[in-house]
């Protein structure tokens, strides 16, 4: 009866992780696609986060006309009241039924229009992008693979009406899942967990083709939408030594397509940060896996 608990609990809590994927109807996705979307900076121009989205939302954002604006909070009150308008923004938010009480930054998009309160906005796709006080060279390089992953759940979503609910879409995107054979897992150094932290630990449990790569290396690759690479994106609290889980995601860097999501709780001494040796193996199976 405990392993039945605690397995709903973690399907809950994987589930509203994810929830920013599935609050918009098929009403509010209209209205969307008739918006001009506001890519808003951060206030601290020095960030290399506003350079590396406006580079990303140049590149691979293809929805909706957008501009870009340095965040003004007296401004975006003003703004989000209009109907015309959509919202790329960086925010930070917690999962409720999570007890660590963690928090995330999370890439949303949102609707505007006559809502008395920010919250009351529709949420039209987003995804956690790090812990909140974590340095933002962890993700930077990644974000051009972050939006088109946005992106293309949107498009998913218009597409299939019918995926309301998160149990829906987290549904969706399991039986959405294929293989990984036939491409090469890029990771860093860092994300690796103790025991698989070389090639030759790796290839004791893993088959496929493995790249210790750089961020510059990973950038270039998500940017050039290489069809045989595939993507860790790796939510941690990087040893800010706070009680945490890990999130590995895996995604396509040519389709943004989910192939792997998973998580731990990290626990010194057992459960450590990182993509770990079980992971590779649940990543070799004939599909990818999603919890």
């Amino acid at each position: 009866m405990k392993k039945l608990i605690l397995a709903f609990l973690l399907i809950s809590i994987s589930a509203q992780l994810f929830s920013q994927l599935v609050v918009a109807t098929p009403d509010d996705l209209v209205k969307f696609k008739k918006t001009k979307t506001v890519v808003f900076l951060e206030s601290n121009m020095l960030l290399a986060y506003n350079q590396e989205i406006q580079k990303a939302v140049k590149k691979h954002w293809d929805i909706t006309p957008f501009e870009f604006k340095k965040f003004d909070n007296n401004e975006f009150e003003l703004e989000r009241l209009d109907p015309n308008k959509s919202f790329l923004i960086m925010n930070e938010s917690y999962i409720p039924k999570d007890k660590t009480r963690a928090v995330y930054k999370f890439l949303n998009v949102s609707l505007g229009g006559d809502y008395k309160l920010e919250k009351q906005m529709p949420t039209i796709s987003g995804l956690p992008v790090a812990y909140a006080e974590v340095e933002e060279d962890t993700y930077d390089y990644k974000l051009g693979l972050i939006l088109r992953f946005i992106q293309e759940h949107i498009k998913v979503s218009m597409e299939n009406p019918e995926i309301n609910k998160t149990k829906k879409m987290l549904k969706y995107y399991r039986n959405e899942l294929t293989t990984i054979a036939d491409k090469t897992l890029y990771v860093l150094e860092e994300e690796l967990g103790p025991d698989v932290n070389t090639m030759k630990e790796i290839k004791a449990v893993y088959p496929y083709d493995v790249k210790i790569a750089t961020k510059e290396e990973i950038q270039k690759v998500i940017d050039s939408r290489d069809e045989k690479a595939v993507i860790l994106h790796q939510v941690g609290p990087k040893n800010t030594k706070r009680k945490a889980r890990c999130w590995n995601v895996v995604m396509g860097a040519s389709d943004a397509k989910l192939y792997y999501f998973n998580f731990h709780m990290i626990k010194r001494g057992k459960r450590p940060e990182g993509l770990l040796l079980k992971d590779f193996k649940k990543l070799s199976k004939e599909k990818g896996f999603f919890y």
